[in-house]
């Protein structure tokens, strides 16, 4: 429980840590915006993106990770690190279903499907079903629809410097004092 909790604190306290560090590095009207062309901020996801998983059966989805783009990053970005999280699953204790890094500063998207399968282009880092790649959501059925907090950070730091397989909490810990500015997109989704 400690765990999971540290892992949501984690992922808040780096998105509000990157909020607070943003440098003037770009004009006031040019925000760092992430959006999906598959839904709009708040929207419903799509079952395709839900988990695929027979042994749950909350995971009724394909498993397809849905596309993402970003605009207006500060001039001084590295590279990019993605987080996307439950905040109400497990009973309100967190799930983390992706984490994602070293994604270059010259890439300004995800196409659908890029993050279910490994890249050269991001580092997967251990999400809480313990796999290193997106993981769709699976919220029980009888719940309301959860939002799926997908936050995106710019960070000062190389790609190919931060070791693979960090959990959220690692990557927040890794981040910690290294990140420029964060944006974030919600998703909701129930079977």
């Amino acid at each position: 429980m400690k765990r999971v909790g540290t892992l949501v604190a984690s992922a808040v306290a780096v998105a509000l840590a990157a909020g607070a560090a943003v440098q003037p590095s770009y004009a006031a009207d040019a925000k760092f915006t992430l959006t999906s062309p598959a839904l709009k901020n708040g929207g419903k996801l799509a079952k395709k993106y839900a988990g695929n998983n027979p042994q749950n059966k909350n995971c009724d989805g394909q498993g397809v990770s849905f596309p993402l783009a970003w605009k207006n990053a500060p001039a001084a970005t590295k590279s990019f690190a993605i987080m996307m999280t439950d905040l109400a699953g497990r009973g309100g204790l967190g799930v983390s279903h992706w984490v994602a890094y070293d994604i270059p500063a010259s890439k300004t998207s995800l196409k659908e499907g890029e993050a279910s399968q490994p890249s050269k282009d991001f580092v997967g880092g251990k999400n809480t079903p313990g796999t290193t790649l997106y993981y769709g959501p699976c919220p029980p059925f009888t719940d309301t629809p959860h939002p799926y907090v997908v936050v995106l950070i710019a960070t000062d730091i190389a790609p190919g410097t931060l070791q693979p397989g960090m959990t959220a909490a690692d990557l927040g810990t890794a981040l910690t004092g290294h990140t420029l500015a964060a944006t974030s997109f919600v998703a909701n989704y129930r079977p």
